[in-house]
């Protein structure tokens, strides 16, 4: 890739592109060139949601005091 990719606008726009990037690279007709730029930029939507997901620990940590605190059973918001 000549320029640096955008940053996603979104976590869930990250996800999105990644499930992209994999059905392009299963279906295995990329050239080369083109699975190693997916590849690349593959690697960078991953960190981007790692980070994402580490943020987001840091706040509920702080929120629940440091102490995480499981949800209850059936609870899914």
């Amino acid at each position: 890739m000549s320029k640096s990719p955008a940053t996603p606008k979104s976590f869930e726009a990250a996800i999105g592109e990644l499930e992209e990037i994999v059905r392009a690279m299963e279906a295995g007709q990329l050239s080369l060139e083109q699975a190693l730029d997916h590849y690349q930029r593959g690697v960078g939507l991953l960190r981007h949601c790692q980070d994402t997901l580490a943020r987001a620990e840091q706040r509920v940590s702080q929120l629940e005091g440091d102490t995480l605190v499981d949800a209850p059973p059936g609870k899914t918001s």
